[in-house]
Parts: C-alpha cells; sequence; structure tokens
C-alpha cells in the first residue's frame, strides 16, 4: 500500500513538473509581483531637487524639473515593463509574440526619458513599426494556422495550442529563440 502511495505520488509530481528550480522561480516571481506596489512609491525616497547627488552618481533632472519627478516618470515607465516581460516568459498561450510590442515601447520611453526629456512620449511609432511589421503578421499567421487546423481536426483549442507553443526548457532557452 505504501509503495502504491510513493508512485502516485512521483507520477503525480512528475506531471506536475515540480522541482526545486521552478519553485525557487515561482517564488521569486511572486515576491516581485508582491512588491509592486511598493516600487510604485520609491519615487518618494528621491528628493525634490533639480540635481540629485549620491555617491554612486549624480543626476540632473533637466526638462523635467525635479529628481523626484524624473524618477516618478521612470517607475510610471520601468514597473509596467518589468511585469509584461514576466508576462512574457510565463506565458504558455500561442498570442505570447504580441507582448514584444509593449516591450518595445517601454524600452523606447524608458531610453528617451534619459536622453530626450522634452519630446517624452512622442514620435515612437515610428520606431515600433519594424516591430510591429514583424510580429502582427507572424501572430495573424499562427492564428490562421490554428484555425485551419480546427476546420481539419477534430482536436481541442488546448491540443492545438499546445501543439504550437514553442516552450524551451529553461530561461535563456527562451532568450536565445529571438536572437
Amino acid at each position: 500500500m505504501e509503495n502504491k502511495q510513493r508512485k502516485l505520488t512521483e507520477q503525480k509530481s512528475k506531471y506536475q513538473g515540480l522541482t526545486n528550480k521552478s519553485i525557487i522561480l515561482g517564488s521569486v516571481i511572486a515576491t516581485i509581483l508582491a512588491l509592486t506596489p511598493y516600487f510604485f512609491t520609491l519615487h518618494e525616497s528621491v528628493p525634490d531637487v533639480k540635481v540629485w547627488d549620491t555617491f554612486f552618481f549624480t543626476y540632473d533632472s533637466g526638462y523635467l524639473g525635479s529628481a523626484q519627478t524624473a524618477m516618478w516618470v521612470f517607475s510610471g515607465k520601468i514597473i509596467p515593463l518589468m511585469l509584461i516581460i514576466i508576462w512574457f516568459f510565463t506565458n504558455r498561450h500561442w498570442w505570447y509574440h504580441v507582448l514584444l510590442v509593449p516591450i518595445v515601447m517601454y524600452m523606447y520611453q524608458i531610453t528617451h526619458l534619459f536622453y530626450d526629456e522634452r519630446h517624452l512620449d512622442e514620435f515612437q511609432l515610428i520606431y515600433m513599426v519594424p516591430i510591429m511589421a514583424i510580429v502582427i503578421p507572424s501572430i495573424y499567421l499562427i492564428r490562421a494556422r490554428i484555425f485551419n487546423k480546427i476546420n481539419d481536426a477534430s482536436k481541442s483549442m488546448q491540443e492545438l495550442e499546445d501543439e504550437l507553443k514553442m516552450s524551451p526548457k529553461n530561461f535563456w532557452g527562451k532568450v536565445k529563440q529571438y536572437f
């Protein structure tokens, strides 16, 4: 009896894929998500001065007026970027490549924040067109492939999604599939 229970437990954990590595990674992601409200208030610890001097660096807020305002704008862009990146790497649906569009948009806005503050959040569509020109047609082709298989086969939508998803085994495998 005890042997059967042990075998069932081993089978159950094998199918769930719970390893120490996945538990640690899940815990780190859950901690980051739980600390997100705290991250939104970090800009309040920055002094309300034009030039912020620390022992690491000196930051001149320039056009934004104060370092606290600049960090408020920065935190309003980096936190959604962080959440979308987590969503991108943990998503198991066939459409997860669409998340590359807001990721690139937020990355452009963050770099633009530090290099050209006067035209913040302007002209970003011009730089996103090449990314969208690749992502949108590829998503449409995947969608068309799914619906062709639905019409031709007797598989469920979940089985088709499982068939089409590319799932590398680790984090670097997901990163390498794009470069």
